[in-house]
């Protein structure tokens, strides 16, 4: 692992590599992963939740996703790129892209069981990573990454479309809705009532939105 990346993290905690294990550093990084994608997963289900069956498939605009395409490109993708990323390439040969972008032929439920087994292989790849795991070299599309790389590159993609959902949510919502994050005018309630916890971040902290 790059000591020079983890330099400069360590130093903005007042910390140096040579006083924090390369164990420590390892449980610091997973550790941090799995809760990035934690409120990530609140994210969308608080999202989704809001939506009627018919909005979930709605596409708000021409050239717009629904947020069920969404859904449906993060299930095929995160089953790619998991599903026994230590020994395969994480372009699987029977992943079809294309047709991620394409309605589901299913109603909500079976696209929703389609995207938790997807899911469920990125957590069973976040519980595996320990202290070999992390310095293996793996490939995505024919491309050398190391584990971190491959980590860190399925967060930012989960992030992009995360926010996708989102704002896909608000087009298509009608009534009321649930704020995720901090509604507006709201910030120095919000402080005062979430300060030091992680309830402070909203919808991605432990207590979920609303709080």
């Amino acid at each position: 692992m790059n000591l020079g990346i983890w330099d400069d993290v360590l130093r903005l905690i007042g910390l140096n590599h040579e006083s924090v294990s390369m164990h420590k550093l390892n449980q610091l990084w997973i550790d941090s992963v799995r809760t990035s994608v934690a409120g990530y997963r609140n994210v969308i289900d608080s999202a989704i939740r809001q939506l009627s069956d018919e909005e979930f498939f709605a596409i708000p605009a021409d050239g717009v996703n629904s947020a069920a395409v969404v859904i449906r490109h993060l299930a095929g993708n995160l089953t790619s790129r998991w599903t026994d990323y230590l020994t395969t390439d994480g372009e699987k040969p029977n992943r079809h892209r294309d047709t991620e972008f394409d309605a589901w032929d299913g109603d909500r439920a079976s696209l929703m069981e389609y995207f938790e087994s997807g899911w469920q292989c990125l957590i069973d790849a976040i519980d595996s990573l320990d202290d070999d795991t992390v310095t293996q070299t793996i490939q995505i599309r024919g491309e050398d990454h190391s584990v971190p790389e491959a980590m860190t590159r399925s967060v930012n993609h989960l992030a992009y479309h995360v926010g996708q959902i989102m704002v896909i949510a608000r087009m298509v919502h009608t009534g009321e809705w649930k704020w995720l994050t901090i509604a507006p005018g709201a910030s120095d309630d919000h402080n005062k009532r979430t300060w030091g916890t992680s309830a402070a971040r909203s919808a991605y902290g432990q207590s979920g939105p609303g709080q």
